[in-house]
């Protein structure tokens, strides 16, 4: 526990006075920060150099980008097809990101937006045949990329990490 008493030093400004365990904060802030911190930094600097690999590789061999992948391999999740709003909601974005992905997906015939029967309003996405196609297309060179990207992290540890980042993500929500 961090105990902290604060004083005002001769010309007005605040003063830190720090207890044990304050200087202990200070020690691990020497080593790179908190340890959350540092978890935290690590773990997006991990899906930062991934995620480049996966834009860089999408746009180079296939022509694409990661947010189309993304609306593409969320709908092949859903058989039925998915209201804008929940695709938003799924991929953590913005309506209106969702939106302009869903129309460039529309434009290549990989998607089909179809007015929603219960509520003319709304629209329901899902692929076409040509979007199944090229979904799996897509699906298979990417899992082929992760593969790679982590053909050096042992599977013991990939297993070990999957469950931590499981505990972590059940912790969040």
């Amino acid at each position: 526990m961090t105990t902290r008493s604060i004083a005002g030093d001769d010309q007005g400004r605040p003063k830190v006075a720090m207890t044990k365990s304050t200087a202990s904060s200070s020690s691990a802030a020497a080593r790179g920060g908190p340890l959350e911190l540092r978890a935290w930094i690590r773990l997006l600097e991990c899906a930062k150099i991934i995620e480049k690999r996966l834009r860089r590789n999408f746009e180079e061999q296939y022509d694409t980008t990661l947010p189309r992948f993304d609306v593409l391999a969320t709908l092949a999740r859903s058989e039925a097809g998915m209201r804008m709003g929940e695709l938003s909601r799924a991929l953590l974005v913005s309506n209106g990101n969702v939106t302009a992905v869903v129309r460039q997906l529309q434009e290549e015939c990989l998607v089909a937006a179809t007015p929603d029967p219960e509520d003319r309003r709304s629209a329901i996405v899902s692929l076409t045949p040509t979007g199944h196609v090229r979904f799996e297309e897509l699906a298979s060179a990417h899992h082929g990329w992760v593969l790679e990207a982590l053909s050096d992290f042992p599977e013991d540890k990939q297993r070990v990490l999957l469950d931590l980042l499981t505990e972590l993500k059940t912790s969040l929500v």
